[in-house]
């Protein structure tokens, strides 16, 4: 199966079904016939743009993005490639290295962004500290923002 297959799959799936994670993600994939591991989902979730909406019962689950959410992570891309140095995990947080001065613009980007995995951020002059929502770990997290600043 190609990649543009998957994906399509994917967007099926997220509409005929509420599923909050990856792991969620991938095992509706296989279902469906689909082998995947799940830093391909993650991938493919950061490509497609899809967004974490609350859905009748309270979780959080993914749904395609509106207009308004491929703004916010368009700018959230923009940012990330004008002003991050380095991404690296760090135990249970993300840190953001960025030019003198930049860090406290890039944290409020990644903070209108909005995004459901991000429980907040800390910047100083020049780094950031980026804390995963319950459940996701530093690298987990690493790696979406990464997705976000190469993904074109």
């Amino acid at each position: 199966m190609n990649k543009f297959d998957r994906q399509g799959a994917i967007l099926r799936l997220v509409q005929e079904r509420p599923l909050a994670t990856q792991a969620e993600l991938a095992e509706a994939l296989r279902e469906a016939g689909i082998e995947t591991v799940q830093t391909t989902v993650s991938r493919d979730i950061a490509q497609l743009g899809l967004v974490k909406v609350r859905a009748a019962d309270g979780r959080l689950v993914y749904a395609l993005p509106g207009a308004a959410d491929l703004d916010r992570l368009s700018e959230l891309t923009a940012a990330l490639r004008r002003w991050t140095s380095s991404i690296s995990a760090a135990n249970d947080l993300v840190v953001i290295k960025t030019p003198r001065g930049y860090a406290s613009p890039l944290a409020d980007a990644i903070d209108a962004a909005a995004l459901a995995d991000v429980a907040g951020t800390v910047a100083g002059e020049n780094t950031i500290f980026v804390a995963p929502r319950d459940g996701l770990t530093g690298a987990e997290l690493e790696e979406l923002l990464r997705h976000h600043l190469e993904t074109d």
